[in-house]
């Protein structure tokens, strides 16, 4: 039944109704209008919060890291100096040159060792001050972020409460529009919104022009369109025009202005006067 009944609308009742569906979808329009740009700041925000938290993670783990280089570096001093002890204790009791040769060399590479490991823990221990500097300015960060998007939140939230009955209103308007509306009619009005700058599908004819690109009309395709007998469309910018009256739409009609009478000069009066 339906499908029938959209089949038996006039050009007239189907103009009528894309009008009315413009309406609703602008009114939907002005209502994401208010918030701006808020639902964009709010999504780069909750970004730029998970690439601090991932960013946060990764510096923790690297400080964690040096952390346990400098334990297994003071193992290793420990060994070393174990060994140390040892040697040296060993070098007391040595009975060729051979073995004060070899315990000589293990002494010099056990010292050497430990100064090695001594130096890989002084520059474990800058790296983990400069990343744990880089910690706080980044947890710091995040705290300042995570204020701005609660901030931002809390602004969108009261927009959208505000506007949410009447857009909710609006869309359930065009929802029950678009069922009256052909398929192949509404398919080609939301191409033409989609690429239209301002939204506008369906246009009124305003001053002898389309009022979407304000470009001129000629007058029999103006004619045309009162007659509402077919669908027709801007030939320069593609969309749908209605003819005002058709859209309730009332214009106001520009006064004309009396042509002012010309005051004789002087100089006529007194030719008309050496005349007489």
């Amino acid at each position: 039944m339906a499908k029938k009944e959209m089949k038996e609308m006039t050009v007239e009742e189907k103009l009528k109704s894309l009008y009315q569906l413009q309406i609703a979808l602008s009114g939907i329009d002005e209502k994401r209008a208010l918030r701006g740009e808020l639902p964009l700041e709010v999504q780069d925000l909750e970004d730029e919060i998970e690439g601090l938290t991932l960013r946060v993670e990764k510096i923790k783990h690297e400080i964690q890291e040096f952390k346990d280089a400098v334990v297994q570096k003071k193992g290793e001093i420990a060994n070393a100096e174990s060994s140390l002890t040892r040697y040296q204790q060993q070098l007391n009791d040595v009975k060729n040159n051979r073995e004060y040769d070899t315990l000589t060399k293990e002494i010099e590479y056990q010292t050497l060792e430990i100064e090695l490991c001594n130096k890989k823990i002084r520059e474990a221990d800058l790296r983990i001050q400069e990343r744990t500097e880089d910690l706080e300015r980044n947890e710091a960060l995040m705290v300042e972020r995570k204020g701005d998007l609660e901030d931002k939140k809390n602004e969108l939230g009261e927009i959208m409460d505000e506007t949410r009955a009447e857009e909710e209103k609006l869309r359930n308007e065009a929802s029950e529009l678009e069922t009256k509306i052909e398929t192949r009619l509404l398919t080609s009005f939301k191409r033409i919104r989609k690429n239209a700058r301002n939204g506008l599908g369906i246009v009124y004819v305003q001053r002898d022009a389309c009022g979407g690109c304000f470009n001129k009309i000629p007058p029999q395709r103006q004619l045309d369109i009162k007659m509402h007998k077919k669908v027709i469309v801007c030939e320069y910018c593609g969309r749908i025009l209605i003819d005002p009256e058709l859209a309730g739409v009332k214009l106001d009609t520009p006064v004309q202005e009396k042509p002012k009478r010309k005051r004789a000069t002087k100089k006529s009066e007194k030719s008309e006067e050496a005349e007489g």
